[in-house]
């Protein structure tokens, strides 16, 4: 399939031909929704941390004898019935990872992209041409794009340039293809990729990559004597 491409001036230019298999297939909801629920619990501190009543301050003399007195034994004054005492089953620093196949964290990626080139939210521009950091220059870039609500950049490879011009303009936010990830993808209403992020992205998840199988080796060269 092509994609179209424009400049920074919004100028039409030749469309690329991209990969089918990173731009083209059939979202699978079940499968992003998982791999987003998964990111967003890895992000989770996990530091909550309450005492029972083994950790709480207090003595450990029984408060009232057993018996007497006519009223209800009560031994602990840590109890977790009591003003003060410790909790009971609370909650302790934990890790909410939850591991998923390297193959469903491709095919999330996938989807979300060929859903954003479904929905024609997914813009192609020849190069990002920041010399400096200029936010006049970022929301001007945005402008000539006709891109009006939040977009995620994405960039090839890391560009500090690119990342601070952008850094100051609500909604926009600036990633190298590398560190592109589902969460980030679903929080903004469209993408731009620069053609350099899209070769990235194809070489990550596109090919062999995307069928899960491995690439095919070369073939052994042989030395004759």
């Amino acid at each position: 399939m092509e994609l179209p491409v424009r400049n920074a001036a919004g100028d039409a230019l030749d469309p690329i031909e991209v990969d089918d298999a990173v731009f083209g297939i059939t979202p699978n909801e079940a499968v992003v929704h998982q791999t987003l629920v998964a990111q967003l619990a890895a992000r989770r501190g996990g530091h909550h941390s309450t005492k029972s009543r083994g950790e709480v301050r207090g003595s450990t003399a029984k408060i009232r004898r057993q018996k007497g007195l006519g009223m209800a034994r009560m031994g602990s004054n840590r109890s977790p019935i009591r003003r003060g005492g410790g909790v009971a089953f609370g909650p302790k620093p934990r890790s909410y990872t939850q591991r998923l196949p390297k193959r469903m964290r491709r095919l999330a990626l996938r989807s979300v992209l060929s859903a954003r080139v479904r929905d024609e939210r997914l813009h192609v521009i020849d190069e990002l041409t920041f010399e400096a950091p200029s936010t006049r220059a970022a929301r001007e870039l945005l402008q000539a794009l006709a891109i009006e609500r939040s977009v995620l950049i994405v960039t090839g490879a890391a560009d500090r340039a690119a990342f601070l011009s952008a850094r100051n303009l609500p909604g926009a936010d600036v990633v190298p293809a590398d560190v592109l990830n589902v969460a980030d993808l679903l929080a903004h209403h469209s993408v731009l990729l620069t053609v350099d992020a899209v070769r990235r992205a194809e070489s990550l998840w596109g090919g062999d990559r995307a069928s899960g199988r491995p690439a095919t080796p070369p073939e052994p060269v042989t030395v004759e004597a």
